[in-house]
């Protein structure tokens, strides 16, 4: 899948711009400021459904603009796919996808394929667990766009069980609460048997990944759960073992006006050698562990998908050694790539270079 042309109008601090990339390795040089990762954020929003820094829509708006624009077209082996995103300051956004709205926004994810590498990509290592919740969801909604409405079911069912112990607590109805401990259940077994297919497929890249990148140790996933999945396989046996945790806390969840235990409240760890990566790894491992995810993800969307992925490298390279860095290359499957720097010296691979300056994109 390669980015053939992006349009952008009122986005972030564009007020207007097009780029026409080339199909190889695109790096983009240019002072702070000057609008380098706001390109990048845009392509990516294009295949993600939304702004890989995690901010609201709202917020890619320029100041003093009603709306901003993205509008792209990827070409893909037999196919050509244009996406529009209309996105207002006020209301709902628009996304369309060859002049049709899609039917699910999952299903955008399948077309566009894109890996982001980012700064902040330490957090997964260093913050709490829902960090790396998010990772292994978002990853998962890549790989299996039906990963995306499992979440969806889960969160809501979450939301909609909380309310009711808010507006209740100790007076709530035990057989309404009935009704949604099970839909909880339902919904939960299946996000964690999504969880679980991850974990379990990006293995091996992790650790490839990981050794190449210059660690040393086996890197792997940990999961602890907070409702006694721990060892059960099956769906049916997932959806009874989360219906009699959720009976067990009901007590905790009455007093406290919460739902105590589930998918949302479970730890996904890593662990270098059995040691948890965010409390007794050095700064060094816990930078290679974060380049290993990413990587990791990027080979396994390559690997289990229809498309290469197009890459989105957002100021990575200032943290590398020039080895480091060209070991870093050796992963990445042949497709296309953004780059982003300050400093053009600092990225050790060729392809077009693009100046990022007074508003303009040039050669």
């Amino acid at each position: 899948m390669q980015l053939s042309w992006i349009e952008l109008r009122d986005f972030r601090s564009w007020d207007s711009l097009r780029f026409e990339p080339e199909p190889g390795i695109n790096v983009l040089v240019g002072d702070n400021g000057e609008g380098k990762t706001s390109i990048l954020e845009a392509i990516g929003y294009t295949g993600l459904t939304g702004s890989f820094r995690g901010v609201p829509d709202d917020a890619l708006v320029r100041t003093g603009a009603d709306r901003a624009i993205v509008r792209a077209e990827y070409v893909g082996k037999a196919s050509e796919t244009l996406v529009e995103c209309e996105l207002p300051l006020e209301g709902r956004r628009t996304i369309l996808v060859n002049g049709k709205k899609p039917k699910r926004m999952r299903d955008l994810l399948g077309l566009v394929p894109i890996v982001a590498f980012l700064p902040d990509d330490l957090d997964v290592i260093k913050r709490g667990a829902a960090i790396r919740r998010g990772y292994l969801d978002d990853l998962a909604a890549r790989l299996w766009p039906r990963a995306v409405a499992d979440q969806s079911d889960y969160d809501r069912a979450v939301r909609q069980r909380n309310t009711l112990l808010r507006q209740e607590g100790r007076e709530t109805d035990p057989v309404t609460l009935e009704v949604w401990d099970e839909r909880l259940a339902q919904a939960g077994a299946n996000v964690l048997i999504h969880r679980r297919n991850v974990a379990t497929a990006l293995q091996p890249h992790l650790e490839e990944a990981y050794t190449v990148v210059g660690g040393e140790g086996t890197l792997r996933w940990a999961y602890r759960s907070t409702w006694g999945s721990d060892g059960v396989l099956e769906y049916d046996d997932l959806v009874g073992a989360f219906v009699e945790a959720l009976g067990q806390a009901r007590p905790d969840d009455l007093r406290l006006r919460v739902t105590t235990v589930g998918p949302h409240r479970d730890e996904p760890e890593l662990h270098l050698d059995g040691r948890h990566t965010r409390y007794r790894a050095s700064q060094g491992e816990q930078r290679t562990t974060a380049l290993a995810l990413r990587i990791g993800a990027y080979r396994l969307v390559d690997h289990l998908g229809d498309h290469v992925p197009v890459l989105l490298l957002d100021d990575v390279f200032s943290e590398l050694d020039k080895s480091r860095a060209e070991r870093v290359l050796d992963l990445m499957p042949s497709g296309q790539v953004f780059v982003t720097t300050a400093r053009e010296d600092e990225v050790p691979i060729g392809g077009r270079r693009w100046l990022v300056d007074d508003g303009k994109v040039t050669t």
